[in-house]
């Protein structure tokens, strides 16, 4: 059994030049505990963080995010991540959530083909349950063809999941080298990501 926790950086709005991409990142593991020791440890350590409700990279300083990042690789972790820029898009989706569902669907199918057994963790994007039910119908019919899956999906929120909170720091580093153009964060982690896959204009 693997447990995956996926978040997100970025937006669904129509391109602009500081939302050119809609990036998904999923950690997957065996334990989560060793990601609620993780953020623990992070807390002892920085006394910044003693307060926060939640650990995010935005919110962190250059030292909390390379030493949460340097953390995350030194597990035993696999990454997949999914980057889509927007402008790569020959159309635009009448609908922008669906944007996000089809980006978070193909980053799950990507851990499905590899892991068969998984239970996700989503950070609860949407607070209305027909919303996250939509989500969830377009995971199962984009990994419906799959064989021998069994797949759990939470929605959860990030304040209470120490592992949505670990993951954020790794979409946030995707994010960096995409949107940025700065990739010292994400390499980082390179040596757990098992899949990058960049769905760029050309």
């Amino acid at each position: 059994m693997k447990y995956a926790f996926l978040d997100e950086f970025g937006g669904v709005s129509q391109y602009v030049e500081q939302d050119r991409y809609l990036i998904v990142a999923a950690l997957i593991i065996d334990s989560p505990r060793q990601l609620d020791l993780l953020i623990s440890r992070a807390r002892r350590r920085f006394e910044t963080l003693r307060s926060k409700s939640e650990l995010k990279a935005t919110h962190s300083s250059e030292q909390i995010t390379r030493w949460m990042l340097s953390r995350v690789a030194s597990l035993d972790v696999s990454l997949i991540v999914v980057i889509q820029d927007k402008l790569a898009l020959s159309e635009f989706p009448k609908q922008p959530e669906d944007l996000y569902r089809q980006t978070v669907a193909r980053t799950i199918r990507h851990c499905v083909d590899r892991w068969p057994l998984v239970e996700f963790v989503i950070d609860k994007r949407y607070t209305q349950e027909h919303l996250r039910t939509k989500l969830e119908w377009r995971i199962r019919s984009d990994i419906a063809d799959i064989p021998g899956q069994t797949v759990l999906i939470r929605q959860a929120d990030s304040q209470t999941v120490k592992g949505l909170q670990a993951v954020d720091y790794v979409a946030w580093a995707a994010g960096q080298k995409y949107l940025r153009n700065d990739g010292s964060y994400f390499e980082l982690v390179k040596t757990k990501v098992v899949v990058e896959e960049a769905l760029v204009a050309k």
